[in-house]
């Protein structure tokens, strides 16, 4: 697959790096020309030095065709302009970072369905470690509807299978990881204390899926 990334901050570079670990084509946008030039000696990835609102960066970086562009610079209104200009231009995706709150309506009324929420995201995973008593777990907001979240298995879930499990409403199991394996989460793979599992869990569920793991 092929994909746009603008904005060569932290998060931006390491998406940049985990998509080519994948094997994935990406070409990075941002306007600090230095920036790049630096990054060039461990990206061996395509980069353009432009303003990532503007359609002709943008169709330069699409080329023959993008999958997704993810807008991830420090600016929120960048990031919104970006993916606006790109869902215009052609980009089948286009998925902008918003770090502040007041602009999650902006967003929705954009129908811009993909969003990062970053510190929502991270402060989410924080208070239910500490009102749980658990560890801090992974967590990404997909939307402001679903979240991906990493749960350790307890010792009253040892021995259980899966498939099995009483998981609330609104929640599917992806992957199981194992300090051997990382695979998908088949119902018949059986559980060790200390294992974790991925899940998919609409918002209104994580609290229970919380207790039921903690």
């Amino acid at each position: 697959m092929r994909f746009t990334i603008l904005g060569a901050s932290r998060f931006g570079t390491a998406t940049v790096k985990k998509l080519m670990e994948e094997g994935h084509e990406v070409v990075l946008i941002d306007k600090d020309n230095a920036r790049l030039e630096t990054l060039a000696d461990d990206l061996d990835c395509g980069m353009i030095n432009g303003d990532g609102t503007l359609p002709s960066t943008l169709r330069d970086a699409f080329g023959d065709g993008s999958d997704a562009l993810v807008s991830l610079t420090n600016v929120d209104d960048v990031n919104i302009l970006a993916s606006v200009v790109g869902r215009s231009i052609g980009y089948e995706r286009v998925i902008p970072q918003i770090v502040r709150p007041e602009l999650l309506s902006v967003v929705d009324e954009l129908d811009l369905d993909d969003t990062i929420t970053p510190h929502e995201s991270v402060a989410s995973a924080i208070v239910s470690a500490l009102t749980q008593h658990s560890e801090v777990e992974t967590e990404t907001t997909l939307h402001r509807q679903l979240r991906i979240v990493t749960q350790k298995v307890p010792a009253s879930m040892a021995e259980k299978k899966i498939g099995d499990l009483e998981l609330p409403d609104g929640t599917r199991p992806i992957a199981h990881l194992s300090e051997e394996t990382e695979r998908l989460a088949d119902p018949d793979i059986t559980l060790d204390e200390g294992d974790k599992l991925v899940l998919v869990v609409e918002t209104e569920s994580a609290e229970a899926l919380n207790k039921m793991f903690s």
